[in-house]
């Protein structure tokens, strides 16, 4: 071995789709979840109705994604994890959409609040419900270059569930 071979650096072994595929499917949710997670716990911003409805399906692909990580990338229980996490974040991008027509007024929206009432005496409920916050879904807590937080979900996620697809697709051919 020659001091050149000891300097120079392994070679880089770029990921396979199948493996792009699988960490896509669990970062973005991950990221999504938790930057909801920390608008809602550090920023302030408390979640309507169909703002939880875009956490579940988040939530979901999270947990599938990571179940696909037991298994070889090209594995055809990871590769149908990977499948069902790209539908949840694909769902979750679906609501999103919906959710940002309900507050640009072009759909209509529901009349159902979400609450966190727990039981007790009748003293420590009427506390509770009057320190819920009302958050009504038609109506724009934050913006970020004009577009809602329901908007950014939809324009990250259905993108993402797609290209996750594609890449499921192209590692399949292989």
């Amino acid at each position: 071995m020659t001091a050149a071979t000891l300097i120079e650096p392994a070679p880089r072994t770029a990921l396979s789709a199948n493996q792009a595929a699988r960490l896509l499917a669990l970062l973005v949710p991950l990221g999504l979840l938790g930057g909801a997670l920390f608008s809602q716990y550090v920023g302030g911003l408390w979640p309507c109705e169909m703002c939880w409805w875009q956490r579940y399906p988040h939530a979901a692909a999270i947990l599938l994604a990571a179940l696909a990580f037991l298994f070889a990338a090209g594995d055809r229980r990871a590769r149908g994890l990977v499948v069902l996490a790209a539908i949840a974040i694909a769902v979750s991008g679906g609501i999103g959409v919906y959710h940002a027509g309900v507050e640009a007024k072009v759909f209509q929206g529901f009349t159902a609040c979400s609450s966190s009432i727990k039981s007790g005496s009748s003293a420590d409920i009427l506390k509770q419900i009057m320190n819920v916050p009302l958050i009504q879904c038609d109506q724009v807590q934050w913006r970020f270059l004009g577009l809602s937080l329901a908007a950014w979900n939809a324009l990250i996620s259905l993108p993402a569930a797609a290209v996750t697809a594609f890449l499921l697709l192209k590692g399949r051919a292989r």
